[in-house]
C-alpha cells in the first residue's frame, strides 16, 4: 500500500504539534485516526494520540505526522486529506474524504 493514503496539510500538522505539546505527550507520539460507526451520516472519524503500533495496524507517514489507522478504517479513509481550520463557522479538525458520498453539516460524520 502506499504509504501517503492519508495526506496531512501543514495546518493540520501545525495543530497537532500544538495539541501534542498542551496534552503533554513527547514527539514519539502520532494520530490515531479511525472510524466508527454514529453520527447523523452513519460513519464518525476518530482522533486520538498514540505512540503504539497495534496488531492490524497501517502505520502512515506525512508531513512529519505519524499516523496509525487499523486497516478496516483505512478503507474509508484512502486519498483523504486532514486539515485545520480555525474560522469562523467552526474550528477544529476536519477530513477531506474523497470516499464520502454525503457528509454531515459539522463535518464530523460521512456516509460511503
Amino acid at each position: 500500500m502506499d504509504d501517503k493514503m492519508i495526506k496531512v496539510t501543514d495546518t493540520a500538522k501545525a495543530h497537532v504539534a500544538q495539541l501534542r505539546t498542551t496534552e503533554g505527550y513527547d514527539e514519539s507520539y502520532g494520530l490515531r485516526v479511525s472510524v466508527e460507526g454514529g453520527g447523523c451520516s452513519g460513519l464518525m472519524y476518530k482522533l486520538d494520540f498514540d505512540k503504539e503500533e497495534k496488531a492490524g495496524d497501517h502505520v502512515i507517514e506525512d508531513n512529519g505526522v505519524k499516523i496509525f489507522v487499523n486497516m478496516k478504517s483505512l478503507l474509508y479513509l484512502v486519498g483523504t486529506e486532514l486539515d485545520y481550520t480555525g474560522g469562523l463557522k467552526g474550528q477544529g479538525f476536519f477530513f477531506n474524504n474523497p470516499n464520502a458520498s454525503r457528509t454531515c453539516a459539522c463535518g464530523e460524520s460521512f456516509a460511503v
